[in-house]
């Protein structure tokens, strides 16, 4: 446990410090291009998710799915895996080099298919431009991603959670200096040059450059020679690719579901919450997940992987509990504390205290699924851990298609003047997070068939006691928001005290939760005390 937990640790500051000058990166973003009904935010936000979305579809998923898996397995070789992870480098860096050069061809299409027909010409003219910068990250996204899965297989979390911190700075740097060229926030479409557009495509793209680079000058830690080898036959290569093929159709379909959700949230640009405002929305809502699930969860799926190829069922089911008890335990009163204070953090990413409100209603209805996404985290790695990519992929599928029906529905209710074009976003967000709910439910269900249970009694009642802390936890926080003047208060004044309102009632909500759980003598208090000693300095 010592070593989970000193891995958890290691992880969860990176994230956290990686998170923050996130935060700061968007906060300066926000001042230069804008947020709530701001045609060139939006322009920015397709462009910059393009090359996420190309490399979701040939990445992602292989790697979270397939890669950490065949590399512990690979170890047991004789030269330790050394061979088969050359190959497997050689072919990733061509596939992706393809890959980028195709995609950055394709830019002005990729940018109809996901902005839509009811897009201006400007509109799209502009996210064009804006994406033949930002295209090549798919190169470096994946040169990071081979690189970094590869090192947490070999149980060297560090640089993989802190390299974007290095991508972060660059960023934050770059667009101050834009902003201190140009002015801003340059929220209309005709304001923006060639010049402007190089600068802030090159800047984005720069950082990720950065970022894989930094992961290299810590592949020695590994004691491999990594090294181009085009001799791709008679080593499993052809084992993953089938591995893979249900991992790219499961992107595909999360592709598809997102591409339908961007197209019906342009409708609403220049009106309302739309894409820009959809996307740091999930920033904020990623921040706890991404500290808590990510940082605790990758030690433990490393842990389930080793214990499933050794076939060791009881130990990988009392893993799914425990990781799972140990990551609701802080989930929730992330939720509680976000829930509380979503107004001040929305103001953190909007230009003026007036949209700090439907951007936060965006933000609350993706809330909705935080805790059956942290379920999920460990449930769909489990799988993964046992080599079964294909129950995911339909799961996975089930979930896109509700994804995609509810999406459909909201521009009905649009169509319909059911909603307001402002709470177009807010509706579409919680759409998703009801069919992740149900995909939870799903997916629960059918690895508790597979690996004979999942002790989900344990963890279940633990949700419940958390649930007794939780609200009335960020009921309190919600108080101490209304103390401080509400949504005309001086938390939503600016984007400092949005922030530092955030901090206090985030600070009151985890202060009431903790000791509600004292009382109630939660047993989980004590894990979660000795994983936070595991950050203090030493350790």
């Amino acid at each position: 446990m010592s070593g989970l937990g000193r891995a958890s640790a290691i992880i969860g500051a990176g994230t956290l410090i990686s998170r923050v000058t996130g935060l700061v990166r968007t906060i300066v973003l926000v001042g230069v291009i804008g947020s709530v009904a701001a045609g060139a935010a939006d322009s920015f936000a397709i462009a910059n998710q393009l090359p996420n979305s190309v490399f979701s579809l040939i990445s992602v998923g292989v790697l979270t799915a397939v890669i950490i898996p065949q590399i512990v397995k690979a170890t047991a070789d004789a030269d330790g895996g050394n061979a088969f992870i050359s190959k497997l480098f050689t072919l990733g860096t061509v596939v992706l080099v393809v890959i980028t050069a195709i995609a950055t061809i394709a830019s002005p299409w990729l940018v109809w298919l996901f902005a839509g027909d009811d897009a201006t010409p400007g509109f799209r003219a502009l996210a064009t431009a804006f994406a033949y910068w930002c295209m090549p990250q798919i190169l470096f996204y994946g040169l990071y991603a081979l690189l970094g899965e590869a090192l947490n297989a070999r149980r060297i979390f560090g640089p993989f959670t802190w390299a974007p911190v290095v991508n972060n700075v660059v960023s934050i740097i770059g667009f101050l200096i834009i902003g201190a060229l140009f002015g801003g926030p340059l929220t209309r479409i005709d304001d923006w040059t060639p010049p402007m557009i190089a600068a802030l495509g090159g800047t984005a793209t720069l950082g990720i450059v950065i970022q894989a680079a930094i992961l290299l000058i810590f592949w020695r830690r590994t004691g491999l020679a990594l090294r181009p080898d085009f001799r791709w036959r008679g080593v499993g290569l052809g084992n993953v690719g089938r591995l893979a093929g249900w991992t790219f159709l499961m992107a595909v379909a999360s592709l598809a579901a997102g591409l339908v959700q961007t197209r019906i949230l342009t409708e609403a640009s220049n009106l309302g919450a739309s894409v820009a405002t959809f996307q740091y929305a999930w920033l904020i809502f990623m921040l706890p997940y991404s500290i808590i699930v990510l940082s605790i969860g990758t030690p433990y799926f490393t842990q389930i992987s080793e214990h499933a190829a050794a076939g060791r069922d009881d130990e990988v089911r009392a893993d799914i509990a425990r990781s799972i008890r140990t990551l609701l335990f802080f989930i929730v009163a992330a939720v509680a504390a976000v829930v509380a204070a979503a107004i001040p953090a929305s103001r953190i990413f909007t230009n003026a205290a007036s949209d700090a409100a439907d951007a936060a209603l965006v933000l609350v209805c993706f809330l909705v699924c935080l805790i059956p996404l942290t379920v999920l985290f460990i449930v769909q790695r489990t799988f993964y851990a046992y080599g079964d990519t294909r129950t995911p992929f339909w799961f996975t599928l089930f979930q896109s298609a509700l994804v995609v029906l509810s999406a459909l529905g909201a521009q009905w209710m649009l169509a319909a003047d059911v909603i307001p074009v402002t709470a177009l976003a807010a509706t579409i967000a919680l759409g998703q997070s009801i069919a992740s709910t149900i995909q939870v439910v799903v997916a629960a269900w059918l690895l508790h068939r597979k690996i004979g249970g999942l002790q989900i009694r344990s963890w279940l009642t633990a949700i419940a006691r958390f649930a007794i802390a939780g609200i009335p936890a960020g009921l309190a926080g919600w108080g101490v928001f209304l103390l401080f003047g509400g949504p005309t208060g001086w938390t939503t004044a600016d984007k400092v005290q949005g922030a530092l309102g955030t901090v206090v009632i985030g600070a009151a909500v985890v202060v009431v939760y903790i000791g509600i759980l004292a009382l109630l003598r939660s047993p989980e208090l004590k894990v979660a005390g000795s994983l936070l000693r595991r950050f203090r300095p030493g350790r």
